[in-house]
């Protein structure tokens, strides 16, 4: 692991959090209707706070190592959607378009565990929650769209 690497991929992943302190969900979001199975407030930074961790944790691995060009072009992208989706849901308060950003950011993380597991185990191992909890999301984005037709 490269740790001179780690602060800079760790600072992208803080200014892809920092769009949650700019765009909070808020009263709005608590007014919409939610499927049961929606995971508590509390859930959410403790879950993205692994997750932007284990980024830069992997990126710090794989970076250096030869034929990494297809994990870092994926690292990019997965940042890139991430980011993004929270000022389309919670700042234009757009579903659909959200869904769409959400999409991307789906095949971008499925694209970053390919390209990682050739290279580096550990990295891929650290990240593969990643996917379960774009799928989680995708699919509340999903059902809070369909219950709150007049924002989709």
């Amino acid at each position: 692991m490269d740790w001179t690497l780690f602060p800079i991929f760790l600072a992208a992943c803080g200014a892809a959090a920092a769009t949650g302190a700019m765009f909070q969900p808020g009263a709005w979001y608590d007014d919409l209707s939610k499927p049961g199975w929606t995971p508590p407030n509390w859930v959410f930074p403790v879950v993205w706070t692994y997750i932007y961790v284990a980024l830069a944790v992997a990126a710090s691995r794989v970076a250096g190592l030869e034929g990494s060009q297809y994990a870092m072009a994926f690292w990019a992208m997965q940042i890139a959607f991430n980011t993004l989706w929270t000022p389309v849901f919670f700042g234009l308060r757009r579903m659909r378009a959200a869904l769409v950003v959400i999409a991307g950011l789906w095949v971008a993380v499925a694209g970053l565990l390919w390209s990682l597991w050739s290279l580096d185990a550990v990295s891929f191992w650290i990240v593969a929650p990643y996917i379960l909890w774009t799928t989680v999301a995708g699919a509340l984005n999903a059902s809070v769209a369909r219950r709150n037709p007049t924002y989709a």
